[in-house]
């Protein structure tokens, strides 16, 4: 490749690195805030600590659907127009608890699970920002099926970031190659 055509194409990727590093910036900025905070969460508060319940043992534990009804009745003692339906249940044996998430909202119950009793109603955070982070919360404001924005942004992103890495390594390596090409000549 010739000089001119290496110092072309040079310019050619600085535009387009520019041009998605400014469109995009908003984006990269959301994303890198939200991926420090989700990577420091369980030592800034963002992630309630977990409980600790009566028993480690299974056996002593009640039956999941009883702990399931006990998390569904706390629910509606808190608020009567939050909806019930289970994203998960998390099951801490060695911490003797029972976390309760749900699907279209951002509160979390912990439950003993000897006991059923409510250890713990806290508002995840932590989900919140997750489902930032990685564009589910639009689909969730706008009520989509299937994700289909986070699967577009999650594409968006991710190649937009791959084609910033390759542009900028050539903006990093093409200088020297040409600088060296030219002291050839």
């Amino acid at each position: 490749m010739s000089t001119q055509q290496q110092a072309r194409l040079l310019r050619r990727f600085r535009w387009l690195h520019r041009k998605v590093a400014i469109v995009l910036f908003v984006f990269f900025l959301i994303i890198s805030v939200t991926g420090l905070l989700l990577g420091i969460k369980k030592n800034t508060g963002l992630l309630a600590p977990t409980q600790k319940g009566s028993s480690r043992q299974l056996t002593d534990w009640l039956p999941i659907d009883s702990l399931h009804q006990n998390a569904v009745q706390y629910l509606a003692a808190i608020s009567p127009d939050l909806s019930p339906d289970i994203d998960r249940i998390d099951i801490r044996p060695e911490k003797g608890v029972a976390k309760f998430t749900f699907k279209n909202h951002y509160h979390g119950l912990q439950l003993d699970g000897s006991t059923g009793k409510l250890l713990l109603h806290e508002i995840r955070r932590s989900d919140w920002i997750e489902d930032l982070h990685d564009g589910s919360l639009v689909d969730s404001l706008i009520g989509t099926r299937d994700e289909p924005f986070k699967i577009g942004y999650t594409l968006m992103m991710g190649l937009s970031l791959f084609l910033l890495v390759i542009t900028g390594v050539w903006l990093w390596w093409g200088p020297k190659r040409l600088r060296k090409s030219r002291g050839n000549h």
